[in-house]
C-alpha cells in the first residue's frame, strides 16, 4: 500500500502544477520558483545562522550535529515528514548522553509546539498570496497574520500536505487576503514541504540539546565523542542494540522457541 501511494504521489504533484499553469499561464512558474527559493534560503539562514549560533553558545557544533543526524535528515527530505524518524531521533539523542527524561519530554512536545520552519512558511505564503492578488497589507494586517499563524501552526506537523489546510485556516481568519490564492501555493507545496520538515526536525533536535545543556542533563564528554565520530552512533547500530536489549529480557523458553 505504501509503495502504491509513493508511486502515485508524483502524479498528484504534477496535477497541481498543471492546474496552476493552465489557469495562470507558464509565467506563474517563475514566481513560484522565486517563492520556493526564498523559502529555502530563509530556512537555511535560520538553521545555520540562528540555530548555529545557539548551538555554539551551548558548546556544540551544528555541522557535526547535522552530520550525526544525516540518516534521519535524508529520510525526512524524501518523505517531507519528520514523524517517520521520531524513534530513531530519540534514540540518537539519548546515545549522545542526553537523559531519556529530557528527550522524552522535549522531542514529542516540540513536534507539536516548536515548528520553526512551519511558522516561516505560513507567514511567507500569506504575504506571497497577498502580493499575487494585489492585496495591500497594513502593519496591523501583518501582525494579525503573525498572531493567527502562531495559533494555527500548533500540531500541524503530521501528514505531508496538511500545511495547505493550516494555511487555509490562517487566511480565513484574515479576510483581507483572498483564500482563492491557495491554488497558487498548492502546486509547489510538496517542494516547500521538504525544507519545512527538515527545518522543524533540526529545530526540535537543537532545542533538546540546548535544554539538556541548560539543565545539566547531558554528558558533554560523551556528546563530543559521539559528534567527533569517536563512538559509533549509526542508526542501524543503535536499533540493533535496542533489539538485543529487548531480547535479553525475554524468557529463555521464548528464545528457544
Amino acid at each position: 500500500m505504501i509503495g502504491f501511494i509513493v508511486k502515485l504521489a508524483p502524479i498528484g504533484v504534477f496535477g497541481a502544477i498543471a492546474f496552476t499553469v493552465g489557469k495562470y499561464g507558464i509565467g506563474s512558474l517563475q514566481q513560484l520558483g522565486y517563492l520556493v527559493a526564498l523559502f529555502y534560503a530563509s530556512v537555511i539562514i535560520f538553521v545555520f545562522g540562528i540555530l548555529g549560533l545557539i548551538m555554539r553558545m551551548a558548546g556544540f557544533s551544528l555541522i557535526k550535529f547535522l552530520a550525526y543526524l544525516r540518516e534521519e535528515l535524508t529520510i525526512v527530505l524524501g518523505t517531507a515528514s519528520s514523524d517517520s524518524v521520531l524513534p530513531q531521533v530519540m534514540r540518537k539523542l539519548e546515545n549522545m548522553g542526553i537523559k531519556d527524561s529530557t528527550v522524552g519530554l522535549v522531542i514529542p512536545t516540540g513536534y507539536s509546539f516548536n515548528l520553526d520552519a512551519f511558522s516561516i512558511y505560513l507567514t511567507l505564503a500569506a504575504v506571497f498570496i497577498a502580493q499575487a492578488t494585489n492585496t495591500p497589507l497594513s502593519t496591523s494586517d501583518l501582525l494579525v497574520v503573525l498572531g493567527i499563524a502562531l495559533l494555527t501552526s500548533k500540531g500541524a506537523h503530521g501528514v505531508p500536505g496538511s500545511a495547505i489546510v493550516v494555511l487555509a485556516a490562517t487566511l480565513s481568519a484574515v479576510p483581507v487576503i483572498p483564500a482563492i490564492g491557495l491554488v497558487l501555493v498548492l502546486s509547489v507545496d510538496w517542494f516547500m514541504g521538504m525544507a519545512r520538515a527538515l527545518g522543524n526536525l533540526i529545530g526540535n533536535c537543537v532545542a533538546t540539546v540546548v535544554i539538556a545543556a541548560w539543565e545539566g542533563d547531558i554528558d558533554r564528554v560523551r556528546a563530543h565523542k559521539v559528534l567527533n565520530g569517536e563512538m559509533d552512533g549509526s542508526t542501524e547500530e543503535l536499533l540493533d542494540v535496542g533489539t538485543d536489549t529487548v531480547r535479553a529480557d525475554e524468557p529463555r523458553a521464548s528464545l528457544a522457541h
